[in-house]
């Protein structure tokens, strides 16, 4: 006779974390299918980055080099920093989950803005850290409320910087007087995901103010101004001990072999690659600008999205856009990322705002 069967013994935080959702396609009713609902490139790689991939695939039955050598050494040449500063990871967010398992112990805590990149609190509290949310103010980091909220106990506070998913950025006279009051034993992790799309000059470079500070580092990607978010290619930089550590805490042959590949042929290609990234620019003032014409409140955004404030019509808003074919990120409650697509699918997008602007 067999016994009734009882679920193997997890943990008891699971149960309260949600599954991390990413955006969402939809499909109107002539078939229509424009996604702006994930921080993507609308463009794909260089040919020559997928002829680098296509080269690589050859290669497919051997591990990757666990060091990833090359692209450590062209990543630490073009940043202008030493290689031991330099580590890799399976994009940004799995750099950040690599650093969370290198802070988290019991009774430990990360303080970050909220809202703000979404997977800060799960990736948290899966390592077992405690999260301390720090509210916006005026849809930017309140960097005096966040030094408030560090204390004994904090091992790590996260600066997205722009900050996703409002576009806004923090400028450098703060942010360095943030900087110089944080206590040395907190990690300060700058999240820029982004960079490449600012174009404020008083927002700073994270790899310039990590320098001469040795709690402080920085995170970047490949996923978005390269196109690259299949692949899943992200980097740190920042102070021995700091790469030393999430080193450890990487999966081994996390970063692939394609990716690899992929990532030295998009810094061959850099120049070729910022032009198209300043087409985005460019669609994202339009946008803006269009947007505030019809009425909408959008914060001056320095990503590759507009934020829209639309508290309780988020999800209306967001179901008027896909009845459009148009998928947007929203946020029950709060309001809507909109990631910039093609001019075409911005367009598509623009008609849907006017228009729901002029019925609100």
């Amino acid at each position: 006779m067999v016994s009734e069967s009882k679920s193997p013994y997890l943990r008891a935080v699971l149960e309260s974390i949600p599954a991390y959702k990413p955006g969402r396609k939809v499909v109107g009713p002539d078939g229509r299918s424009i996604k702006l609902s994930s921080n993507e490139s609308p463009l794909g790689p260089l040919p020559s980055v997928r002829e680098a991939i296509a080269r690589a695939s050859a290669d497919l039955n051997r591990y990757p080099d666990p060091g990833a050598a090359e692209l450590v050494t062209r990543l630490a040449g073009h940043l202008d920093v030493p290689e031991e500063h330099v580590a890799l990871g399976a994009g940004s967010v799995g750099m950040l989950q690599q650093l969370l398992e290198a802070v988290g112990e019991p009774g430990a805590e990360v303080v970050y803005a909220w809202r703000s990149f979404e997977a800060y609190p799960l990736l948290a509290e899966l390592s077992g850290v405690t999260s301390v949310r720090v509210p916006l103010r005026d849809e930017i980091h309140d960097l005096e409320a966040l030094l408030a909220a560090i204390t004994d106990d904090t091992r790590m506070v996260l600066v997205c910087n722009p900050n996703n998913p409002t576009g806004t950025a923090v400028r450098e006279r703060e942010l360095v007087d943030f900087l110089d009051r944080v206590p040395d034993h907190v990690l300060v992790v700058l999240d820029e995901a982004y960079r490449e799309y600012v174009r404020d000059p008083e927002v700073p470079d994270g790899v310039t103010l990590y320098r001469d500070r040795p709690n402080v580092a920085v995170l970047r990607t490949f996923s978005k101004a390269y196109g690259l978010a299949a692949v899943r290619l992200g980097f740190l930089v920042g102070h021995p001990p700091v790469t030393d550590a999430v080193r450890k805490t990487l999966v081994p042959f996390a970063v692939n072999h394609l990716a690899q590949a992929a990532g030295i042929a998009s810094l061959d290609a850099e120049a070729e690659l910022l032009e198209r990234v300043e087409t985005t620019v460019k669609e994202r003032e339009r946008v803006r600008d269009a947007l505030v014409a019809s009425g909408w409140t959008v914060p001056p955004t320095e990503a590759n999205f507009v934020w829209l404030r639309l508290a309780e019509d988020t999800l209306d808003f967001a179901a008027a856009c896909a009845e459009a074919g148009v998928s947007v990120r929203p946020f029950d409650g709060e309001g809507a990322r909109v990631t910039l697509g093609t001019p075409e699918e911005n367009d598509v997008f623009l008609s849907v705002a006017t228009a729901y602007a002029k019925r609100r």
